[in-house]
This record gives structure tokens, sequence and C-alpha cells, in this order.
């Protein structure tokens, strides 16, 4: 039973109304302090971390702990040991024992007084994980790519519109000040009309090939809920994660349970382009790219060169390289690396130099967890909604199909289908198994 707080209005009725996603009018805060007082719990987004490994571990969860708007209530991981580390954390933060432990994820969505999900688990999960919370009116945070096939993609970002909750997709590329002065100067028109696109992501994996072995499941792992919607097959340890580790997993670089570097990385920095094009929320009208694949357990594509055109001309090459985005105008250029020490270039070094007060077009820049948190307590959109996150990962699916298929491909944004192929459009969409189905039915 829901708890009141006050007589005439409940903080969860306030954190309800602030959450609509895509309205335009700003909301002060969560609950005002002259209700509830600055610092109550009342005051404060409760949130639950589902999928506690190294990201959630290192990353997702103290953006949360070290925020003064939002309380990590409750963890959830099929891993005990990753489990137990987890509340232990949240624990000593808060100087108490009140964080809930769950196995089952379902158990923590479930829960009234949660408002808000962090989805940090394994890319097989993100889309069931995200579509449940959505549904049950929850706000979602979750890690990046948001799914696994354009289709599923879809359900959830229409999801996320119908039910009006706010949702990030969890990429901290626009965050970066370089991606966010390319994208200033570009929109701005300081290189004239865009015509070429280039974007770079690592190299991943090449010639590794991962330990199929079966093994006994460890102790403590519940490998039927971590396997999930995917297909189940014997457990080893380079199909999941090291035990009691938060080493790279293998899981990664397993075509069931994620599609590599292609939507890892580059629904990063696709974003940015998409972005910088001013087509966030639609996408190209053509693939085609060449690339190889693992072989054996780990059988993600590793390598690709994938081109794309926009019905306007523009054209983007996609290709693993390194982390960065360089985009050519009518009037000149600019190139921005992404976590490395090279500096942003362009073709007249005084652009770099403009102030963000002097750009007519502003982009919003903040930090990923505070940008989750804003949106809640401002009534607005973030950075990275559900479609604008979907349209990002669709870029690297669709390359991906094209690749597969081994020639170019027409793509109708709009519809999201091939228009010249019936087998690519069968490869928009992945099984799921029972009783995870819920997703498609």
């Amino acid at each position: 039973m829901k708890k009141n707080y006050s007589k005439q209005i409940t903080r969860r009725q306030l954190l309800k109304t602030a959450g609509a996603a895509g309205a335009i009018a700003a909301f002060p805060s969560i609950v005002p302090s002259t209700v509830f007082g600055k610092n109550a719990p009342s005051n404060r987004i409760n949130v639950a971390m589902i999928g506690m490994g190294r990201q959630a571990y290192y990353a997702n969860l103290p953006g949360f702990l070290n925020s003064d708007d939002t309380r990590v209530v409750a963890v959830c991981d099929v891993d005990k040991w990753r489990l137990t580390n987890a509340k232990k954390k949240v624990d000593e933060h808060y100087g108490n024992t009140d964080c809930k432990a769950y196995v089952d994820f379902r158990e923590a969505i479930d829960r009234d007084d949660v408002d808000a999900v962090m989805n940090s688990t394994t890319d097989q999960w993100h889309v069931p994980i995200s579509l449940l919370a959505v549904n049950a009116g929850k706000h979602v945070s979750c890690e990046k790519p948001i799914s696994l096939s354009v289709a599923e993609g879809r359900i959830l970002a229409d999801a996320v519109k119908q039910k009006g909750v706010v949702f990030r997709t969890d990429t901290e590329c626009r965050t970066n000040n370089y991606m966010n002065k390319t994208a200033l100067l570009v929109l701005n028109g300081y290189i004239g009309k865009v015509k070429h696109i280039k974007v770079g992501v690592p190299l991943s994996d090449k010639g590794k090939v991962g330990d199929a072995t079966a093994a006994p499941v460890p102790a403590g792992l519940d490998y039927e809920l971590w396997t999930g919607p995917a297909p189940m097959k014997s457990y080893c340890v380079d199909r999941v994660h090291p035990p009691q580790s938060y080493g790279r997993p293998g899981w990664m670089r397993c075509r069931a349970t994620s599609e590599g570097v292609v939507t890892n990385w580059g629904t990063h920095l696709l974003d940015v382009a998409q972005l910088a094009n001013n087509t966030e929320r639609t996408g190209p009208v053509s693939v085609e790219g060449t690339g190889t694949f693992g072989e054996g357990l780990w059988d993600v594509m590793h390598s690709f060169d994938i081109h794309y055109e926009y019905a306007d001309g523009v054209t983007l090459n996609y290709v693993t390289d390194r982390p960065y985005i360089r985009i050519e105008g009518e009037e000149g250029w600019i190139f921005s690396p992404w976590l490395s020490r090279d500096r942003i270039q362009a073709h007249d070094e005084k652009i770099l130099r403009i102030k963000k007060k002097d750009f007519k077009i502003p982009v919003t820049q903040r930090e990923d967890k505070e940008d989750f948190i804003y949106a809640i307590k401002n009534n607005c959109r973030t950075m990275v909604d559900a479609e604008v996150g979907h349209r990002a990962c669709s870029m690297g699916q669709i390359g991906h199909i094209a690749v597969r298929m081994g020639k170019k491909l027409a793509w109708d944004p709009k519809a999201e289908k091939f228009t010249n192929s019936d087998e690519a459009n069968k490869l928009l969409s992945i099984p799921y198994r029972k009783p995870w189905d819920y997703v498609t039915r």
C-alpha cells in the first residue's frame, strides 16, 4: 500500500507528474522543500540498480550514491557474489543496512517505492527489463546499446512514449567536451552544409575465439535467469563472466547476448554523428558494408567498413579504427577524438575558441546520471531518450545486417524496413525464449 506523506499530495504523485517524457514545462524540484524539507528522504528519487557487474559497480552506482537527489534502495543481480558486494557498498555509503538485495529483477521493479531503475544488465536483457519497468510506470536509465534488434528497440521506444516516463540511453559521449563542441559547430553552420561523416570505433578481439568447454555452473549464479530470453546453451566461463571478478566478460563477444563493438561502441559515436547531422530521430536510406566475424564461441563482428547514405545526399562511413568523428562540410571540416590524448581539430582553429554563449543553436551537455535525474525533476527529455538511443543503435544493427547479407540494402527509416530484401527484413527481429517472449506478444 502507498504511504501518504501529505494529506494533499504524495511524493509518488509528484514524481509521476514530474516524469512525463517530452513535456516542455520545467518542474522546479521533485517535492518542494517547503512541504517535506530539503533533505527529507521523501524528496529523493528512489532507485533500483538491476545488474551489478563492472559497469554498474564502478560507474553507474557511484553516480546515484553521490547525488543528493537520489537514494539507492535496491540492488539486483543473478550472481550472489556481485549482489553481496553491491549491497555492502550501498549500506556502507548510507551507514545502515536498509538496501534490499534481489536475485529476480521483477521483485525490485514491483516495489511501490521504487521510482527509477538503472538497467546495467547484459544486452539480451536491456529491452525485456526496461520494458517491464516502463510499463510499471518507472523511469529508466538503460545501458547502451538499448536493444539487440531493430524490432525490439522500436517496441521499447514506443512504450516509453505511450507511458510518459523518463528514459535515458546511458551513453556518456554527448557529455564529452570535444563531442559537444563538434555538434555545436556543425549545427551552427561553421563548416557549411554537411557532406560526409566518418565515425571510427576500436577494433575488437581479432583472433580471439573463447573457450566453449562446458563447465559446472558456479555456486551462487542463477544461470537460467542470467540467460533469460537468449537461447539456452551450456555454461562456460567465456560465455558469461569470470567468477568473483569484474574482469571483461565473455558475453560481450557472443552474438546471442551482444552484437559486439558495432553497437556497443557504435551507439556512443553514431549518436553524436546523428545529432550533428540533425537526424537523431530518423536514419539513412541505404546501407552496405564489409566485415569479418569471430569464429567459435566469440562470434561477433570484430572489424567492419560500413557505408550509409541519407535522403539529402549526406554520406557516413563507419569503420573499426579508433574512436573519433570527422565531419566534412561544404566550407570546412572538424575532427573530434574520444578517449584519447589527441585534441579536437578543424579547418580553421579559430572556430574552436568560440564560447558556448555565442552559439545560436544550443546543444545540451550534462553528466550522464545528472541528465537522468534532471529530466525526472524538470519534466523534460534526457539528452538521449529512447527514440534517439534506438535510432543510434539501429544504425549499427542495419549495418551489421548489410554486412551479413553482402549487398547494398535500401532502408525506409520511417517504416524501419528494408525495401529491397525480404531476407534482410527477417534479421530485424530476434527470437525470445519463453517465458520472456512477453516483449513481442
